[in-house]
């Protein structure tokens, strides 16, 4: 069944690459370097395209090229994220996926933002790598559905200095700068949007400092990191297709709202490979994040202040066992974070009807801190028997939660007056909680050849319940008693090259996985675990090397998200078994055409189908299929001189990044029409 399946995808096609191409280094599946010949997961690695930059204006440009993955643009520089899942809302979505920056979370465990990666610097990164499916045996919590994994380039990699300007549609400006001397380096982005909706500009500035050298007889990598977002936040336009209507589209229900958010990273990595199978790594991160935002979204519009202060070291070891081709690996992790929130509602509720007014009062609804602490280890072993290779890996967690509760507890107003019926937010006592986790992984390789192998994974993820879901709790609940949500997954996959320039490479994935133990909310707004989803798909990538100056890339996913039990939900919606999660296409499709008709001269075109899906649980309502069009090209004019041209939705359709039906309505984030960026791009050796 699965040779028949990878038959039919492949066949027509004959061609590609060299074996090398599998030879090229990884990094994400197992935290630290190997080739991707050895590699039994799905990963994809994204470097920079013919402008030289892997995204312009927002990380969707650059991860939606990638099978599995779905990230639908919100206002600004915000998104909601889907890898091998529906794409996943609420207080706990961001806890399904781990985001890192060379190989380092962007927040400590328990405290994730699905917007995180407006922290980091994707614009200028060297490489951005994948992994779809559950990770935690390598990576620990949060690994769930897959991992995002940014990286940095080497000193080396930028040597000289490097400026690009850009201009375009809707008051876009960008200058980036980058510069390299000796074995220390500057990245630096600043970018203003102005959004093509009413009051919806952000600008965002970002920096980066570099050094590398040798150290011990190992390399040693430090990076510093700071941004700031300042965002005019735009909000969902209600009523069916909505996102059509050209007035409708540009405009902006909650002018008020704003997103404003820093951060800050610094980091040290040193690692020492003194044999094919020796390998030493000692890590170690600082954080510190804020952000302050209005909750449009919410009857009474509060203001929430959140931050973070952490600090994460690791260290690993691995060491060949005898001549047997048998190796060993451990590796320690602890995390240490001091977090906060704050929701304050500065006067009293105006929409919505009179009991929903009097329950949601002025002042503080939530004041509290939460430090968390969180240790680790996993061991691994691993044998290559001829053309066979097999891992065993088992990964022990503990996370504990001491939450304080700087207000009144219960679910009264801040003075500790009551509202009629008991207030909507509840704030429990002082508490402790502790979440103990053991997640295995076991993988097996057949290499085929030097040029492709077949491989086959089982893995579990998990992820402790966030912060927000155990303590930001409404009516009449006291106490939140969660669970860890739990992934098992099983996959299926070719990996391979195949002929002689021109030539063929690609990759294929079958999977299955079912997550337990998921978290929602209940129809008496209760923090609940008990629900169960099931995940079930096929994967593929193809690059086809037709000739010297025409390379096509295909892509994309079949997949189901359903759901695995029955209940009624918050706002009244019906969840049954067998049903499809909303916003969970069953296909999305890529397809990519990159020219070079001239040598000076690079034009890429790509076309994204993302089929049609269910807008509400109950699969009452569907929104259809749409296709994206973008183009981009590049000039080469002089040795150190490049004109870029980038093309967003050049048809200028009626598109939108993200469709949903709530609160017995439609609601839309309308699309871009047709945009134009003109750059300029110089560099100096």
């Amino acid at each position: 069944m699965l040779v028949t399946t990878l038959a039919v995808l492949v066949a027509a096609t004959v061609s590609p690459v060299s074996a090398t191409t599998l030879d090229e280094v990884v990094v994400t599946a197992r935290r630290r370097e190997q080739r991707l010949i050895d590699v039994a997961a799905s990963l994809s690695r994204i470097t920079p395209g013919i402008t030289g930059a892997l995204d312009l204006a927002h990380p969707a440009e650059s991860l939606n090229r990638i099978p599995g993955v779905v990230l639908q643009r919100g206002s600004g520089q915000e998104s909601l994220l889907a890898i091998r899942s529906p794409v996943l809302t609420g207080s706990g979505a961001c806890g399904a996926f781990l985001m890192l920056e060379d190989g380092f979370a962007l927040r400590p465990t328990g405290f994730c933002n699905i917007n995180q990666l407006f922290e980091v610097n994707t614009t200028q990164a060297a490489a951005i790598e994948v992994l779809r499916g559950p990770g935690s045996a390598v990576h620990a919590a949060n690994a769930v559905h897959g991992v995002i994994n940014i990286l940095t380039p080497q000193v080396r990699e930028l040597a000289g200095l490097r400026i690009t300007a850009t201009t375009g549609s809707d008051d876009f400006h960008s200058v980036t700068l980058a510069t390299a001397r000796n074995d220390y380096a500057v990245q630096a982005l600043i970018r203003h949007d102005g959004g093509f909706r009413t009051d919806s500009a952000s600008t965002d500035y970002k920096l980066q400092l570099l050094h590398d050298r040798e150290f011990r007889d190992g390399r040693l990598r430090l990076r510093a990191a700071a941004t700031r977002l300042d965002q005019d936040t735009a909000g969902f336009i209600r009523g069916f297709a909505a996102y059509r209507d050209p007035s409708l589209r540009r405009s902006n229900p909650n002018p008020e709202a704003f997103r404003d958010a820093e951060s800050r990273r610094v980091s040290a990595a040193w690692s020492r490979a003194s044999c094919a199978d020796c390998s030493d790594e000692v890590r170690t991160i600082l954080r510190d994040s804020s952000m302050t935002f209005l909750q449009h979204f919410l009857l009474g519009k509060p203001l929430e202040y959140n931050a973070q202060r952490s600090a994460a070291f690791a260290l690993s070891r691995s060491r060949p066992m005898g001549s047997n081709g048998l190796s060993w690996r451990l590796a320690l992790d602890a995390e240490w974070a001091a977090t906060q929130l704050l929701e304050i509602q500065n006067g009293p509720t105006l929409e919505g009807s009179a009991a929903a007014r009097a329950i949601r009062p002025a002042g503080r609804h939530y004041d509290y801190s939460v430090d968390v602490a969180t240790v680790g280890a996993s061991a691994g072993l691993e044998q290559h028997v001829d053309d066979w290779l097999w891992r065993l890996a088992l990964r022990a967690d503990r996370t504990a939660y001491r939450y304080d509760n700087r207000m009144r507890d219960g679910n009264t107003a801040e003075d500790g007056s009551p509202c009629p019926g008991g207030c909507l937010y509840s704030r429990p006592a002082n508490r402790r909680d502790h979440y103990s986790q053991l997640t295995p992984r076991a993988e097996l390789i057949k290499h085929l050849s030097a040029s492709q192998h077949l491989y086959a994974v089982l893995a579990e993820g998990f992820r402790p319940p966030e912060i927000t879901e155990l303590y930001r709790l409404q009516r009449s609940q006291s106490v939140a008693e969660l669970g860890a949500e739990r992934l098992r997954s099983a996959e299926l996959g070719w990996r391979f090259v195949m002929g002689r320039a021109p030539a063929l490479a690609g990759s294929v994935a079958l999977y299955r996985a079912r997550k337990t133990e998921v978290i929602l909310r209940d129809t008496n707004g209760f923090n609940v675990s008990g629900g169960r989803t099931r995940h079930e798909g096929l994967e593929y990538e193809l690059d086809w090397f037709a000739l010297a100056d025409l390379q096509v890339r295909v892509s994309g996913t079949w997949a189901r998200h359903r759901y695995d039990f029955s209940r009624v939900i918050e706002g009244g919606e019906t969840i049954v078994a067998g049903r499809d999660i909303d916003t969970a296409p069953r296909s999305i499709h890529r397809l990519a055409v990159e020219l070079r008709p001239q040598a000076a001269l690079a034009i890429e075109i790509e076309a994204r189908r993302t089929g049609d899906y269910f807008a509400d649980a109950a699969n009452e309502r569907r929104q259809p299929a749409q296709v994206a069009l973008r183009l981009n090209a590049r000039w080469q004019v002089a040795d150190d001189m490049g004109l870029n041209l980038e093309l967003e939705n050049p048809t200028d359709q009626r598109l939108a990044d993200r469709t949903d039906y709530a609160q017995g309505d439609w609601r839309y984030f309308p699309a871009r029409g047709r945009s134009v960026y003109f750059g300029v791009d110089w560099r100096r050796r």
